[in-house]
């Protein structure tokens, strides 16, 4: 089987989980912990080389103070799981923002921790057009065409590579402004359950999928 090298990870749906539970919205995000842990063991064993999870981003920041306080605590978690693991870690996001949080501050740049055999990035306070910024710097507007390399060097998110396999839980069909540059010719995977509710199969048959796909980056 053909193993992608780096999977995007969207994980949606904790909210419509807790409701569907009686729980209030912002009690869905710690159950979305766990399931991310478990993940990066799965895909250690598979050799994936990098995972790259969607945290919160810019747009979440609008929601109730109480929710932006637990999706910003279950990155938290998150991240330190991530490190408690053993990766290659990194956050990205605006780290100017209030909203950034002060105990994650440390791994915006990459830190590496115990067996280092994944890359795990985690965007935190994350927006497309904050990743974009750069590329409306005039130097880069004086020139007469960018190349890929002029492109990729201006992201803020420049020290994540391209994603192979972007696979999305909670049954919704859209990127959500996630990497743009990194996943403009990613393959798109829905898993209809909630990401509480993530099982080793969801991987395991988006594997499969992804196994028939003709790769062939636009040539």
């Amino acid at each position: 089987m053909r193993i992608p090298k780096h999977i995007g990870v969207i994980p949606d749906g904790n909210r419509r989980w807790a409701i569907e539970r009686n729980l209030s919205k912002e009690e869905g995000y710690n159950y979305g912990v766990d399931p991310g842990i478990e993940l990066i063991r799965i895909c250690k064993k598979l050799g994936i080389e990098e995972l790259t999870f969607y945290g919160f981003t810019m747009d979440n920041t609008r929601r109730t103070s109480e929710q932006r306080k637990a999706f910003t605590s279950a990155c938290i978690q998150a991240g330190y799981g991530a490190i408690n693991e053993g990766s290659n870690f990194l956050v990205v996001g605006d780290t100017k923002s209030p909203m950034f949080p002060d105990e994650l501050m440390p791994y915006t740049s990459r830190k590496s921790f115990g067996s280092r055999n994944i890359t795990v990035n985690l965007l935190v306070n994350y927006g497309w057009q904050w990743d974009l910024k750069g590329l409306k710097n005039p130097e880069n507007e004086n020139k007469k065409s960018s190349t890929k390399k002029d492109i990729i060097s201006s992201l803020k998110s420049k020290d994540i590579s391209r994603i192979d396999l972007i696979i999305r839980w909670g049954g919704r069909r859209r990127l959500s402004g996630f990497l743009p540059v990194q996943s403009v010719y990613s393959d798109f995977y829905v898993v209809d359950d909630y990401w509480p509710d993530f099982k080793s199969k969801h991987l395991y048959e988006a594997l499969k999928w992804y196994d028939k796909q003709d790769i062939t980056l636009g040539g």
